[in-house]
């Protein structure tokens, strides 16, 4: 009987596809503009991509650009909001415009991690601060649906095809830890489940997994292993939809090809994983890290790089390179002084162990206040190339709910970007950061003032346009050579302050030297041996060429940075 059945389940996968397709067809087919780009080349890069030194591009995908107004209000969401606590209408076409528009190549960005886009709940909260939607897309209804908001699946679909036409990767926001909240559209899953209760105190492991982050926000039973019925909300919203036998199908041969039971973790990992399978995702950027198990985030990663080889497989005209597919986690408090581990007090656990290739590391602004360039840039590479080598740390400035930014006021623009881009990790450049948007927005509460719009029309604007280019140096440079992020650093000369970075694995190999606080006007610079005798060297940052005469470098520029390459 049990052959019997696998058999039958088998022989559902060309249907299910087929008619997923059909269901689907409204979503999957592309414009003519998406038609026309599969015939460029895929844009392939000189130097390898590496991950270890990944120039990321963090946004909020409602906030960032507008790029459908048809689509700003499908779901009727009405209600009063707070101050910035409602859609604002950016959208996942909003993102391709940008890719399209080369904005992202001028930045030198390699990787974008966008907020989550699976669909909402439909309803709103009240936090104390007015009414809050889920614009900010933590707070799931249906992982196997794009929210009409952001889009559909076949914008998403364009979105990678056409970020990896450009040489960027895409990290995909996921959560497994908690659904949406509770609300009047919005009715909550069954106790087999999640849990309503008790909410998290962090006194010790137990207390940081197994409860709710916040009142109100119904916790994954990730810890249990039984087997359990899909939620009857879901159940009706699929059938409503007119794909119920096709996710169903799915399902059975998910569960089926991976020997996984039905637990609410595996059904959720069986949701995010078919992102990866059909569209190519290149990563992970998954939330809420330490209120999981750790071997839940095993499982995703490998059955992420299980649908990832598949995606390959399947489409070998498209495979940009021969990584593997990506995990980055969000480990509230984890810092790089931490080395692998995250200690509860009662419990260290070491996530790098359990699926996880990086960590954001919530250290590192607090070292770029008080550190020198080269205090910094030395603990960094001494640290990523000892306790965590093969593993990585993604560093930032800014961010979404950090209400104690490196910069608040934005008044050190110009040196965020020199310590942020030029540190040896992942740089993550949260939007608005090269721009200087405003992190101060009148009206708003707690982390809402962090996520206003970005500033498209301050970029007409002088003083930004100057800031804009300095982030797009710096960030050209650190794209175009991975020794920036991912080599080692050695200071070369105190006074002016020179050092190297270099980088060589699997028969590649990156080297280049770069100043900072230098003298305007003349400049001369020890090179290390980093280039030959007699060869033309490029000082990227200001375009003068010059030779390398007794392994020294002479040049005039009226900027006190230099970004030093082999021409």
């Amino acid at each position: 009987m049990k052959n019997f059945v696998k058999t039958i389940v088998f022989s559902l996968l060309c249907t299910a596809i087929a008619c997923k397709s059909e269901a689907k067809k409204e979503e999957t087919e592309l414009s003519t503009t998406a038609d026309s780009t599969t015939e460029r080349t895929t844009a392939k890069q000189e130097n390898p991509f590496i991950w270890e030194g990944a120039n990321v591009y963090f946004l909020l995908t409602d906030r960032f650009n507008n790029g459908d107004t048809s689509n700003d209000n499908l779901l009727e969401r009405t209600n009063e909001t707070g101050t910035l606590r409602g859609f604002e209408g950016g959208d996942i076409k909003g993102v391709i415009q940008k890719i399209e528009e080369g904005y992202f190549k001028d930045l030198g960005i390699n990787a974008i991690w966008f907020t989550p886009v699976v669909e909402q709940v439909h309803g709103s909260v009240d936090e104390g601060t007015g009414n809050t939607y889920a614009y900010h897309g933590y707070w799931a209804k249906d992982w196997t649906k794009i929210d009409p908001n952001y889009g559909t699946n076949a914008d998403l679909k364009q979105l990678v095809e056409t970020a990896h036409q450009n040489g960027i990767r895409i990290l995909m926001d996921v959560v497994i830890n908690h659904t949406g909240p509770v609300t009047e559209k919005d009715p909550v899953w069954p106790d087999s489940w999640v849990r309503t209760g008790p909410q998290c105190t962090y006194k010790d492991y137990e207390s940081a997994v197994t409860c709710t982050l916040v009142k109100n926000l119904p916790d994954i039973k990730t810890e249990s292993d039984e087997e359990v019925d899909l939620p009857p909300s879901l159940v009706k919203k699929w059938k409503s939809e007119g794909r119920y036998e096709i996710e169903i199908a799915e399902l059975d041969i998910f569960f089926t090809k991976s020997g996984l039971k039905r637990s609410p973790k595996n059904y959720i990992i069986k949701w995010l994983t078919d992102y990866v399978k059909e569209l190519g995702i290149d990563g992970y950027r998954v939330d809420t890290v330490k209120h999981v198990e750790e071997g839940v985030w095993s499982v995703l990663a490998e059955q992420a790089k299980v649908a990832f080889a598949e995606w390959k497989a399947k489409n070998p005209d498209k495979v940009l390179d021969d990584n593997e597919f990506y995990v980055l986690g969000e480990l509230y408090g984890y810092g790089i002084d931490g080395k692998r581990y995250y200690n509860f007090g009662d419990r260290k656990v070491d996530y790098f162990a359990n699926g996880f290739d990086n960590m954001i590391n919530f250290q590192f602004k607090y070292d770029a206040a008080r550190m020198s360039h080269e205090e910094l840039f030395s603990k960094y590479s001494e640290i990523l190339n000892t306790n965590l080598v093969g593993k990585g740390v993604m560093n930032y400035i800014t961010s979404h709910d950090d209400g104690q930014p490196f910069d608040k006021e934005r008044s050190k623009t110009y040196e965020s970007a020199t310590k942020l881009l030029l540190n040896p990790g992942i740089s993550q450049v949260y939007y608005g950061d090269e721009t200087a948007r405003s992190l101060s927005i009148e009206g708003t509460e707690g982390d809402a003032t962090l996520r206003s719009n970005m500033n498209w029309e301050d970029i007409k604007n002088e003083d930004t346009k100057a800031l804009l280019s300095h982030w797009q140096k710096l960030g050209t440079f650190r794209k175009d050579h991975p020794s920036v992020g991912a080599g080692k650093h050695k200071m070369i000369s105190d006074a002016p302050y020179t050092f190297s970075r270099t980088y060589s694995k699997n028969g590649f190999a990156d080297s280049v030297v770069i100043g900072l606080d230098l003298p305007k006007g003349e400049k001369t610079l020890n090179v290390n041996s980093i280039f030959p005798e007699g060869s033309t060297v490029i000082d990227r940052y200001s375009g003068q060429e010059t030779t390398v005469k007794g392994n020294t470098v002479n040049f005039t520029s009226d900027f006190e940075i230099a970004l030093l390459e082999a021409k």
